[in-house]
């Protein structure tokens, strides 16, 4: 930190142990935060990290990205039952309907209870990169954030996530850069404008998930040429719909999944290798082979679990590392990204600071991506004690690591024993204020900003 230090080290330790505030000024209340409530904003809007690489290439917002992976990097857990580094990317809305002062929002997924309605709102969307730890099935879903950014309204979220994954593929501090690392991402990544740019790194594997009505192409046999010209590049035409468009799958493998209540279900994973996809002009494909993965889920006596099979892409030059389990397995980890976005906007006010500056936002958010990380890194220091009503109470005893909520919880008691960098607040005096007659005015209304598809003009 470099301005407003022990103001921000106050606010981290009150939002990490947070258990009753529900808007962010209400943190000024809480134990660890020795200072007034307009010290808490005036630390959100002068964030800013001592040693965040300027030098990098700046995001789509314009400002350079806030690099707190240095200050992380010895801490990161290193696999050890599988071969690869895994990270997940996704974007999560935050919603300001009613803040008409802030500027480029515009209209965001975000799932309505209304029935019959549309899953939109107005706000922001996020784009998380994060590192996923192994775990087994009954541990924490923790993750750790390594860069958020702002999805502009001039941008689009594959820009901004392709920006965010080179960034961490050829970081320093990382072992990213000649170590197998891997990316699960869900469906609107499975672009070319995505594949494409991240493709092309040597230790870098993606696997993304695409949809049922995706059209893909065989490798043409070698030597096949139709005549003068340029060489073919897509051969026979796979069908995600169609199965007889599949031909017999290059490798096979089986395992048992069970439920949180014990339920077995079975998993039958089917393997084929070198297919292609179409490209575009500055994001070409037919250089970027990847494998197929179609994993279909079926009860004991066999009917299937759900009405569609789940399919995959496994893209990169070190695919065949990766076995057939382990690609699923993978990708199936991918949503802890989704409870880290519950847990961030329930527990850590995620999405509830209110401000008319769309820096002061991001810098919000910044700041809960280290509270966080801060809880990740406390919760060795923790113990699992289960409320008497919560579920599982007698079979989650047994975790090594509580989860986010456990360690919230205890925070101050953690901090109370390991103690604080932040100095005690000292009077400066009382300030000014505003100066008389000073009338500062009505801040300017913001437009919404909507997306619309340009269509052709009719003929007269």
């Amino acid at each position: 930190m470099v301005y407003r230090a022990d103001a921000l080290f106050n606010l981290l330790d009150s939002l990490s142990g947070n258990t009753t505030a529900q808007s962010v000024v209400e943190l000024s209340l809480n134990a660890p935060f020795t200072r007034q409530y307009s010290s808490l904003h005036d630390g959100v809007d002068n964030l800013q990290l001592r040693g965040s690489s300027t030098e990098m290439a700046p995001a789509a917002t314009g400002a350079p990205p806030m690099d707190w992976v240095g200050l992380i990097a010895d801490d990161l857990p290193r696999p050890a039952e599988r071969p690869f580094w895994l990270l997940g990317l996704d974007t999560t809305p935050a919603v300001r309907p009613f803040a008409e002062t802030l500027v480029d929002r515009g209209v965001v997924y975000y799932p309505n209870p209304a029935p019959g309605n549309k899953p939109i709102g107005v706000g922001h969307r996020y784009s998380v990169l994060a590192l996923l730890p192994e775990r087994s099935p009954r541990e924490a879903p923790w993750v750790v954030p390594l860069r958020c950014e702002r999805v502009p309204t001039a941008n689009k979220a594959r820009e901004v996530a392709v920006e965010q994954m080179v960034g961490v593929l050829t970081h320093p501090r990382l072992p990213l850069a000649r170590e197998l690392s891997v990316a699960v991402v869900d469906s609107y990544y499975s672009h070319a404008g995505y594949l494409s740019p991240v493709g092309g790194y040597e230790h870098h594997v993606v696997i993304a998930r695409l949809a049922t009505n995706r059209t893909l192409y065989r490798v043409p046999p070698p030597g096949t040429k139709p005549g003068p010209g340029h060489p073919r590049w897509y051969g026979e035409r796979v069908k995600l719909s169609r199965a007889e468009t599949l031909g017999p799958p290059d490798d096979t493998a089986e395992l048992d999944w069970y439920s949180r209540s014990g339920r077995r279900w079975r998993v039958q994973l089917h393997r084929w290798h070198d297919l292609r996809m179409s490209g575009k002009h500055d994001a070409p494909m037919h250089n970027r082979p990847f494998d197929l993965v179609r994993a279909t889920v079926t009860e004991a006596q066999g009917k299937p679990r759900f009405q569609r099979p789940l399919w995959l892409l496994v893209l990169g030059s070190r695919r065949r590392e990766i076995a057939l389990v382990q690609a699923y397995q993978a990708y199936c980890q991918r949503y802890d990204l989704e409870h880290f976005f519950r847990f961030g906007k329930t527990k850590l006010l995620l999405d509830r600071y209110q401000t008319p500056c769309v820096e002061h936002e991001e810098h919000w958010w910044q700041l809960v991506c280290l509270a966080y990380i801060q809880l990740w890194l406390a919760a060795p220091l923790a113990v699992w004690l289960p409320r008497p009503w919560e579920r599982y109470a007698v079979t989650e005893a047994a975790r090594a690591v509580p989860g986010p909520g456990q360690v919230q919880r205890q925070f101050e008691r953690i901090i109370r024993q390991i103690g604080t960098p932040a100095q005690l607040p000292k009077r400066r005096g009382n300030s000014p204020g505003r100066a008389p007659g000073h009338c500062p005015g009505r801040r300017p209304r913001q437009p919404v900003v909507f997306k619309r598809r340009s269509r052709p003009k009719k003929a007269a």
